[in-house]
């Protein structure tokens, strides 16, 4: 029956007549069996009909008394879409990839962790971690100890695994709870490591023999002339040459030694407020004017200009002059040469400096090679020259900023150029 038709009374008002017509013939002739059955038949009939004539209403106040929530599906339909969707979303969460923990509570250790899926029950089955509770002990305290993400460890039969622990801080039904998702980045990290190391390796090899055999080669012949004291007069010239060569390519060695020690032994940053806008004065002091000669201008600019931030000011200082002058010897070919220096704070309060200039940019494929060690896409400098590239300024101001907590990484505007984007 459809609760939504209109609703007639006069069926309502039928059935009452009835029932009142058999309460009276009761009361009146009570003495008489048939009179007496003729009015029990009456208030039967007039109480059945009344009660089909108001069960729709009966109905529609009790699905009106439901939450919105409560409420069953308009149709089988959207029942069955529901149970659907329900049953991709469990598939989803159990198959991730990632291996998903859930912390009740807030605060350092508290809560325990329960895994969420089948990439977190395998951490804690034979051939997982070594010690389950130590693993859920680790989780328990790092969920608790901060939100974002950070660097996690544990022991596994493998030996010790390295993972990237992200958490998150979520309520339901009233109760605090965190979401923790441990992804396993070992396997990457040591091919990545791998990587630096084999290019860093043919990097070194290839300096060093190309300075220790001319040493060596040249070293020999200027020994073989000083065996003949007869001809050493007439041999004179060429035992300048050799030794002058010799001293040469130990300069050059000794230059290449330098510059290793300078990407590998750099010392430990002093953090304190650094008013971004005094530093980026004394840039402008000291560059602007090259630019300018050069046809071109340097922009520097912060936003807002009270900007502070916790840093070395000197090697923070010294990884932007490492930056614009890779700029400047960018864009020497450039009839007006553009640099423009931005500190502002972006989405999610992370503060961002930028060095943008007009060059032509990083050549595609190198992105992720140019902040390796002694890696350069420009001609390598001779040893006392001024220009050419050394394959160091990058890896240089790389390490200056992870020592103060930041981050540096290349960006190829829309517009052409090259950016560096420094994240703290």
């Amino acid at each position: 029956m459809d609760s939504r038709r209109p609703f007639r009374r006069w069926p309502l008002l039928l059935w009452a007549a009835l029932m009142c017509m058999g309460a009276a013939l009761a009361g009146w002739q009570h003495e008489s069996p048939r009179l007496l059955v003729l009015a029990l038949l009456l208030l039967i009939a007039g109480g059945c009909g009344a009660s089909l004539r108001l069960r729709p209403l009966m109905d529609l106040a009790r699905r009106a008394e439901l939450p919105p929530l409560a409420r069953p599906p308009e149709s089988a339909r959207e029942a069955e879409l529901m149970q659907q969707r329900l049953l991709r979303l469990e598939a989803c969460l159990e198959h991730a990839p990632v291996a998903l923990w859930q912390q009740q509570g807030h605060g350092v250790g508290q809560g325990q962790v329960v895994p969420l899926n089948n990439a977190a029950r395998r951490l804690l089955a034979p051939g997982g971690a070594q010690a389950g509770a130590e693993l859920l002990a680790g989780l328990a305290h790092a969920g608790g100890h901060r939100l974002g993400h950070s660097p996690f460890s544990y022991e596994s039969e493998r030996g010790s695994e390295r993972c990237l622990l992200a958490s998150r801080e979520l309520v339901i039904d009233r109760l605090p709870e965190r979401l923790l998702a441990l992804m396993p980045i070992e396997s990457e990290l040591e091919a990545q490591t791998l990587k630096a190391w084999r290019q860093l390796v043919h990097v070194l090899t290839h300096e060093i023999m190309n300075s220790l055999t001319p040493i060596s080669s040249l070293s020999r012949t200027a020994r073989d002339l000083l065996a003949e004291p007869a001809a050493l007069a007439a041999n004179q010239p060429d035992l300048t040459l050799a030794l002058d060569t010799i001293a040469r390519r130990t300069d050059a060695l000794a230059s290449f030694v330098a510059n290793y020690r300078r990407v590998s032994e750099l010392p430990e940053p002093k953090l304190a407020p650094v008013r971004l806008n005094e530093l980026l004065a004394r840039l402008e002091q000291m560059v602007g004017a090259d630019w300018a000669a050069r046809g071109g201008a340097a922009v520097f600019a912060v936003e807002p200009a009270s900007l502070t931030l916790m840093a070395d000011a000197g090697q923070l200082e010294q990884a932007l002059l490492n930056l614009i002058k890779n700029a400047a010897q960018a864009c020497a070919s450039q009839g007006e040469p553009r640099l423009s220096v931005t500190a502002r704070l972006v989405r999610g309060g992370r503060l961002s400096i930028e060095v943008r200039d007009n060059g032509p940019g990083v050549p595609a494929g190198l992105e992720n090679d140019i902040f390796l060690p002694f890696f350069s896409t420009k001609p390598l400098a001779k040893p006392g020259a001024a220009e050419g590239g050394q394959g160091i300024g990058l890896a240089v101001v790389r390490n200056l900023i992870h020592g103060m907590g930041g981050s540096v990484r290349y960006v190829k505007p829309v517009s052409g150029g090259a950016a560096f984007v420094l994240s703290f």
